[in-house]
C-alpha cells in the first residue's frame, strides 16, 4: 500500500490513511481504500474497521492540485471510482468507526459520514463539513441524503448551500460526530467503541446496521457511474477551470513558501 497502513488486530483493522501531512485524496487512495474494505467485508476474521489519519489531519478532501491535471478519462475515472467508493462504504455489512484526527472537510467528511461512529479530536482549529460549493465541485445525491441522514434534512440544506465547514463543537451540536476527545485518545476511543461491537452477538449486530441502513440505502443511487457524473461534466466548465486554476497556484505557493 502505498497511501495506506494496515494494522491488523484481534477481531478488526485499523486503516490509517498515510498520504503526505494532509492525506489528500487522489486516485491511488481512493483504489487502495476501496481494495482495502473489500478485504475487510470478505474476511470472516475481521469484524469490523476503524478508519482514521495522521496527528490534525483525518483527510483534508480531494487533491485537487493533482486533479487538476488530469485529462477528461483521468477525471472520468477519479468521479466513477470516488462514487463506487462511497457507496462500497455505505453498503459495508461490518461497523466501521471514523477516527478523525483532525481536519476532515469534503472528501475527508465525504468519507466519515459513510462510517457508523464518528469521534473527532476536539480542538477550535479542527473542521469538518461539505464545501463543495464553495471550491466548485458538485456534490452528488447520494452525499446529500447521507448528510441528511446524520444532521437532519433542514441542517443538512442551509449548510451545504452556504459550503459551511463545522468546527468540532458544531459538529458535535449538529450530530454530525459522536464525541470530541483530545487528539491523543481519539483512535483508544474508537477501539474502545469497536471493542463493544465485538462483544455483541454478531449476527444480531449486522442485522441491526442493515435495518439502521435500510430506508437511507433505498434512497441512494447505486450505480457508480452515475453518482458523480454531474461533477466530472463540471469540472470542465471554464469560469469553474480559471477559478480551481488560481486556487491551485496559490495553494502551490503557500506550499512552495
Amino acid at each position: 500500500m502505498n497511501t495506506l497502513k494496515i494494522i491488523k488486530k484481534e477481531g478488526y483493522t485499523i486503516v490509517q490513511m498515510n498520504r503526505g501531512k494532509v492525506n489528500a485524496i487522489n486516485y491511488d487512495m481512493v483504489q487502495e481504500l476501496r481494495q482495502v474494505f473489500r478485504d475487510i467485508e470478505n474476511d470472516n476474521a475481521v469484524k469490523g474497521a476503524i478508519l482514521t489519519g495522521q496527528p490534525h489531519y483525518f483527510s483534508a478532501g480531494l487533491d485537487l492540485i493533482e486533479l487538476f491535471h488530469y485529462d477528461k478519462k483521468q477525471i472520468h475515472d477519479f468521479f466513477n471510482v470516488f462514487g463506487a467508493l462511497f457507496i462500497e462504504l455505505m453498503q459495508i455489512t461490518k461497523p466501521v468507526i471514523s477516527a478523525i484526527t483532525g481536519h476532515s472537510p469534503a472528501g475527508g467528511c465525504v468519507l466519515a459520514v459513510a462510517t457508523d461512529n464518528r469521534f473527532m479530536a476536539d480542538g477550535e482549529q479542527y473542521i469538518i463539513g461539505l464545501n463543495e460549493v464553495a471550491v466548485n465541485i458538485q456534490i452528488s445525491q447520494n452525499l446529500v441524503e447521507t448528510y441528511a441522514f446524520w444532521i437532519g434534512q433542514g441542517l443538512a440544506s442551509r449548510y451545504i448551500m452556504e459550503g459551511k465547514l463545522l468546527n468540532g463543537k458544531e459538529a458535535l451540536s449538529a450530530g454530525l460526530v459522536d464525541e470530541l476527545v483530545p487528539l491523543e485518545q481519539v483512535l483508544p476511543k474508537a477501539e474502545a467503541r469497536m471493542q463493544q461491537y465485538l462483544q455483541a452477538d454478531q449476527e444480531i449486530l449486522l442485522n441491526t446496521k442493515n435495518k439502521l441502513r435500510k430506508n437511507l440505502l433505498s434512497k441512494l443511487d447505486l450505480n457508480a457511474e452515475n453518482s458523480l457524473k454531474e461533477a466530472a461534466t463540471l469540472w470542465w466548465k471554464p469560469e469553474i477551470r480559471t477559478k480551481m486554476e488560481a486556487y491551485v497556484k496559490s495553494f502551490s505557493n503557500k506550499k512552495k513558501g
